[in-house]
């Protein structure tokens, strides 16, 4: 009786059963499904320690080599950035979807008290669009630097050169290195795709903030400080006194635009400026909430800074205050005589010296601010803790050092933003700058940055992320420009085209390794470090990817058109 045939995924060594296997049919839809799944190295990986510890499914599975022949085709790039995007598809829906069932289950009390049903709602489909959106940007921003860097390539062979000569400039544009990168960036404008909310705001003032942060970097590696270097003064920290001002200004007289957290983290921080309600206060008499303090501040700024009456001095005045700020009586009627402006009045009403509020401030708000700061960066710190183990005391002291001068930094900036208002109504006639106060106020309190002028860009970048959103807010609600339809995403393709450029130009100045991977990863080279790059590929990453190759093919043949170009002007 003759045996049955061997099956096409047996486990049998014999090359008749391999023979066999290999040339069995495989069905097209199978096929494609398995090409835009899951690639020949990953489904390696998979056998190694998955597939092959179960004999059942190790005999119904191909293996590594016939999954390689299977899946195998010429256009193996597209099928790669294909295979990513829906990937980033998947992820981040499902990401979102997640965040959007713990926010219910956790934060649904604040929502329904903060918003009503129909903005809480959202628009239809967010999270799919703003997945759909990112999968697409990927996607695209992969084909077209591809296509454009082989492009590039071609036009830099031998043979173009009489279209180099017939079409000088178009050929130089299509040629310049940076072309790939700025042609890329075109995918960008599939950020409309997701709806125009706050998460795409955020978005587009996050990659320009980046786009600029890196081509200073770049622009300092290139020398533009001269032979001398860059002075010792000159930093990211110049930037807060500016995002300070404009965010004290925003925070008195357009509290709708500014950060509600920002917002949160200062007032819980100004202990002897906002009063609190008294423990014996009597329960039927209303206490002014903190925001009615900050919009009494507002009133005492349009109205002129007027001078404070004492009621205990003059019980028998009939309006001690103006008639819009009746409500902060409660604060001022027991205000002390000395005082004379009616925002001291109101910020230290049991203090008449401004001074003494001050330093006062310094020693209540200091211990709780170090202490935050020291859970925040301890925690980012054990992140590091190979650095602990190698110098512990190095590391303890300069983890001390950061924590002191953050602290100092955020403690005096916020007392100094507070202390300004008494310093201003003391010094400055009432007419004088009597709501620009405010934004010099936040830019001397932004002054204090200095302190902590090393290894906080991080922060104040986000500070400066947020004035920036916070000015263009307030700016669509006073009329000083109308909000464009899409002007967010114009400012997210020309990012994108910077951060493009600089990354070719200099990639040591896009700072972060793991930042120039995700770069390399959107360029579809692989998960590649080009400032790590020994002559243009990474240790261990020879065969990271065709970008690669192509970026080395299109450096040659524009060194060999250059010499071309010398040849054919003599």
């Amino acid at each position: 009786m003759a045996s049955p045939p061997p099956s096409d995924f047996s486990a049998s060594s014999s090359s008749s059963s391999g023979s066999s296997s290999s040339k069995r049919p495989i069905d097209p839809v199978l096929r494609n499904a398995l090409r835009y799944t899951v690639s020949p190295k990953e489904y390696e990986l998979l056998h190694q320690y998955l597939i092959s510890r179960s004999s059942a499914v190790q005999r119904r599975t191909p293996k590594p080599r016939r999954y390689e022949a299977i899946v195998k085709s010429s256009n193996e790039d597209s099928v790669a950035s294909v295979r990513a995007s829906l990937r980033v598809l998947v992820t981040t829906y499902t990401g979102l979807k997640a965040w959007e069932a713990i926010s219910k289950r956790f934060f649904e009390k604040e929502q329904t008290r903060g918003a009503s049903p129909a903005k809480a709602s959202g628009p239809r489909n967010a999270n799919l669009r703003v997945s759909a959106s990112f999968s697409l940007i990927l996607l695209f921003h992969r084909l077209l630097f591809r296509f454009l860097l082989r492009l590039r390539a071609s036009l830099l062979e031998s043979s173009a050169r009489p279209f180099r000569q017939r079409n000088p400039r178009i050929a130089l544009a299509l040629t310049s290195r940076y072309t790939p990168a700025i042609g890329a960036s075109l995918a960008g404008f599939f950020l409309a795709v997701s709806p125009s909310s706050q998460l795409r705001l955020s978005i587009a003032i996050y990659a320009f903030t980046r786009a600029l942060e890196f081509a200073y970097n770049a622009a300092e590696e290139k020398g533009v400080w001269g032979k001398n270097g860059k002075p010792d003064w000159v930093g990211s920290w110049m930037i807060m006194p500016f995002a300070c001002g404009q965010l004290l200004h925003a925070f008195v007289f357009d509290r709708d635009c500014f950060p509600e957290s920002y917002g949160r983290f200062i007032l819980k921080r100004s202990p002897e400026y906002i009063q609190q309600k008294p423990a014996g206060f009597p329960t039927g008499k209303k206490w002014p909430a903190t925001f009615d303090i900050v919009d009494g501040l507002a009133e005492i700024s349009r109205l002129h800074w007027p001078p404070f009456t004492s009621p205990i001095l003059f019980p028998t005045a009939k309006t001690p205050l103006p008639a819009s700020l009746t409500t902060l009586t409660t604060i001022t009627s027991t205000a002390h005589p000395a005082i004379t402006a009616t925002s001291c009045a109101l910020l230290h009403p049991h203090d008449p010296s401004c001074t003494r509020t001050y330093l006062k401030y310094h020693l209540t708000a200091f211990p709780s601010t170090a202490r935050f700061f020291t859970l925040i960066y301890g925690v980012f710190a054990l992140l590091n803790y190979r650095a602990f183990l190698t110098s512990p005391s190095k590391t303890l002291n300069a983890l001390a050092a950061r924590i002191l001068r953050i602290s100092l930094f955020v403690t005096a900036a916020i007392g100094s933003a507070w202390g300004s208002i008494c310093l201003f109504a003391t010094y400055l006639p009432r007419h004088t700058l009597a709501t620009q106060r405010w934004f010099l106020g936040g830019f001397v309190a932004g002054l204090w940055a200095f302190v902590a002028r090393r290894g906080e860009r991080a922060n104040f970048l986000y500070s400066a992320r947020l004035s920036v959103d916070c000015l263009w807010k307030v700016g669509v609600k006073r009329g000083w420009w109308r909000k464009g339809r899409g002007g967010d995403v114009l400012v997210f393709v020309a990012s994108l085209a910077l951060v493009g450029s600089v990354y070719e130009g200099v990639p040591g100045a896009v700072r972060g390794g793991a930042v120039r991977k995700a770069v390399g990863v959107l360029r579809g080279e692989g998960w590649v470090d080009r400032a790590a790059t020994v002559g243009g590929v990474e240790d261990g990453q020879e065969d990271a990817g065709e970008g690669m190759d192509l970026g080395d093919l299109g450096r040659e043949r524009e060194r060999e058109s250059g010499k071309e170009g010398e040849q054919e002007r003599e």
